[in-house]
């Protein structure tokens, strides 16, 4: 994956600690509490991207500066992982 210097992708264990939670839950506010799969993309030490997976669906969101870098992209092979 090619991604921006600052940016790092991972796969955070679940249930979510509540700061992602909360990050994850800004970025796909239509994503339940339960879920099954999650991919983060951290910048600066903030979240900026989200893809999440529950039984039934997924929604996956980049804030808008960072789109187009291939932040989607690693996100979607790292939740699947």
């Amino acid at each position: 994956m090619n991604l921006p210097a600052r940016v790092r992708v991972t796969r955070p264990p679940l249930p979510l600690a509540p700061a992602l939670k909360a990050a994850a839950s800004r970025l796909c506010p239509d994503a339940p509490d339960a879920l099954t799969g999650a991919a983060l993309a951290i910048a600066g030490g903030g979240v900026i991207g989200a893809h999440l997976r529950w039984d039934g669906g997924e929604a996956a969101n980049v804030e808008t500066g960072w789109r187009g870098r291939g932040i989607e992209e690693a996100l979607a092979q790292t939740v699947s992982g």
